[in-house]
This record gives structure tokens, sequence and C-alpha cells, in this order.
């Protein structure tokens, strides 16, 4: 159970890091500075990443203890995982207003003391601390989401697309490892093709979603939209990865049974 739980954490961690993309994004929009917002936000993914390679070594030795003790449960186990995916991008986008205060701030003096290190100890000063976490925190108000039901010509393909993507994304890693589970002679096979199916979901990323997000920056730096409807494009695509982390539970039992067939037939 010590391995669910630090499973559970580091997804949690994961799941809020990509889900403050977009407050990044918002607030390189409003400094004007969006490279150095994506600059800030890679040191946050590079946590991320870290977190996650963690996660399979974790999951597959979870794995190999459960067969040996012939439990029933794992099916529990591996949805709550999943269910903590969602878990973590509601909180994330509960959180968004607030981090998008922190990353704003975060950018500002960043460009004025020119290094990470400044910037951190400034922040972190302990007199200053609580009163700069306190002044940040805020809750999404539920007139700006009213705001969003006034907008039109969404594009739902790039919607659903991101939807799948994050479904799949989720799903990778999760379901090759419970293929293993499924077909335990061979679990080191299921395991190494959550490569592939990730690489699925990062072609969608970067073909379709990326490009759309970098085009929505562009117009709003080039004043074609505006900032709310800049906003209401980046809700949704929130609302989107929600979406999508419930769609990973549908899928799990499906992704692992086709990927412990494959796994049989190579």
């Amino acid at each position: 159970m010590k391995i669910v739980i630090i499973i559970l954490v580091l997804n949690l961690v994961i799941n809020l890091i990509a889900t403050f993309s977009f407050a990044a994004r918002i607030a390189g929009i409003r400094t004007g500075k969006i490279a150095l917002a994506f600059s800030l936000f890679n040191i946050l993914n590079v946590i991320s990443r870290t977190a996650n390679g963690f996660q399979a070594p974790l999951l597959a030795n979870y794995v190999e203890k459960t067969i040996d003790a012939d439990l029933d449960n794992t099916t529990l186990i591996f949805r709550m995982i999943l269910l903590s995916f969602t878990i973590a991008t509601v909180m994330g986008i509960v959180l968004t207003p607030s981090v998008q205060r922190i990353f704003h701030r975060a950018i500002l003096e960043f460009y004025q003391v020119k290094t990470f290190g400044k910037m951190m100890g400034s922040f972190l000063r302990k007199e200053q601390f609580w009163q700069k976490v306190k002044s940040y925190s805020v809750l999404p108000q539920w007139t700006n989401w009213r705001m969003l039901q006034g907008q039109e010509n969404y594009p739902w393909k790039i919607f659903i697309l991101n939807m799948l993507a994050t479904a799949i994304l989720s799903v990778g890693v999760i379901a090759s490892v419970y293929a293993g589970y499924l077909n335990p002679t061979y679990r080191s096979t299921a395991s190494n093709l959550s490569a592939l199916i990730n690489g699925f979901s990062t072609i969608i990323l970067f073909v379709f979603i990326d490009p759309y997000l970098s085009i929505l920056t562009d117009q709003f730096m080039s004043k074609e939209i505006s900032e709310s409807r800049f906003r209401f494009n980046i809700s949704f695509m929130m609302i989107s990865r929600l979406l999508g982390t419930v769609l990973a539970q549908a899928l799990l039992i499906p992704a692992a049974q086709v990927i412990a067939f494959v796994s049989n037939q190579m």
C-alpha cells in the first residue's frame, strides 16, 4: 500500500503541473514576456518529468508483488491511480487563478534579477512568504465561467483531440503495466509498449494542440482577439483535459487487453 500512496502523490504532482501550463500561458500574455513564462514553467516541468520517471518502475514493482501475493484488488488500485489524475486536474483548475498570479509576479521579478536563485530567494523570504501566498490566493469566480456561455465558434475538433490525447497519455503507462498483470509471462514486453501508446498521444499534442495554442497566443499579442476570448479558449482546454482523465477510466481495461494480446503475438 505504501507504493500505491507514493504513486498517487507522484500522479498528483505530474497532473497539477500539466494543468498549470495553462496558467503560465495566461501569465505570459499578460506580462508580454511569453518566452520567459515558458522558461519558468519548464523548471516545473523538470519536476514533472522526474516524477514521471519514477512512476512506471513503481507501478511495475507493485504489479510484481501483486502477482506473487495473488491479490484481487488490482483493478481497483489502478482505477484509483487514474482517479488521482482527475482529482489533480480539478485541483489545478481551481488553483489556476492563484498560480497565474504567482507566475505573473515571478516573471516580472525574474526579468529584473536575471537569475532563478535570486528570484526564489526573494519570494521565499520568511517574513514575506505567507503574506505573499495570501495575497496571491484567489478562487475561480463564477462570473468568469458564466461569461463563457456567450462565446461562440469554439473549435470542437481541437477540444475532442485534446480530450483524446489526454486520455491516451493518462492511460498509456497504466494500461501497459496492467497488461503485465493480465499476462505476467510477457509483462516486460507489455510495459515497453507504453512508449508506443504515449507516442501516439504526443503526436496529437504537438501536431494539433500546441500549434493551436500558439496561434491563439500570437493572435492575442497582435490584438486580433481579446483577452476574454483567449481565456475562454484556455478554459475550454482545461475542461477538455479534465474530461480526458475521466475518459481514461473507460479505456483502461480495453487498452490493457489489447496490449496483453499484442505482447503475446510479438
